[in-house]
């Protein structure tokens, strides 16, 4: 006779992946990699932690799979159209764990293996720019533009006098400088 399934705990490979990437996201969000346990991730998602080792492997393999998943959510959500607002979120919390993974010394660029949200970024520089390098330069400046502002707001806000000014106003900014930085669709041979 079949145990009756605890109510909301994943069963089965595909739910408890989803789980935990989803808690692992979550809680790498929050506190960061290093100060979160494998126990922490596989309590917030209701497995047993042996089933966390069993699909991800080391701590360092679930963080790459965790940077990919965002990765993947932030992309989709942008491709589907979806409310702008959910869109930013999702490239919110994105930009959270890889700000965080990157202060606690994990390797983000050797963990991470897909990058979408990148290579949206170089495809869209590529209409401004003619040469394939300064267009993936154009991207990498937008990069280091939003987790610029990732690590370091409240200083930056502080050290130019914006501390009154909206959270949509510096997105609004933020949004305006990556139009200038992709141009907005001029070719850099017609300036």
């Amino acid at each position: 006779m079949a145990t009756p399934r605890a109510e909301g705990k994943p069963v089965g490979r595909d739910q408890v992946v989803a789980a935990v990437l989803e808690h692992a996201a979550d809680l790498f969000a929050e506190r960061g990699p290093a100060a979160t346990s494998i126990r922490d991730i596989a309590a917030r998602a209701t497995v047993n932690p042996a089933l966390v080792f069993r699909h991800f492997g080391t701590k360092d393999l679930l963080v790459g799979a965790v940077l990919d998943y965002l990765a993947a959510r932030s992309a989709a959500a942008r491709k589907a159209g979806a409310d702008p607002s959910l869109a930013e979120s999702e490239t919110r919390r994105q930009w959270q764990v890889i700000t965080r993974a990157l202060m606690d010394g994990y390797p983000v660029g050797r963990l991470q293996h897909q990058f979408p949200g990148v290579a949206e970024l170089i495809e869209k520089a590529g209409i401004r720019y003619d040469d394939e390098a300064e267009a993936r330069l154009a991207a990498a400046n937008v990069v280091a533009l939003r987790l610029g502002w990732q690590l370091a707001e409240p200083s930056v806000r502080a050290a130019a006098g914006l501390d009154a000014v909206s959270e949509e106003r510096i997105q609004e900014g933020i949004r305006t400088a990556t139009d200038n930085i992709l141009g907005n669709g001029d070719r850099a041979s017609d300036r």
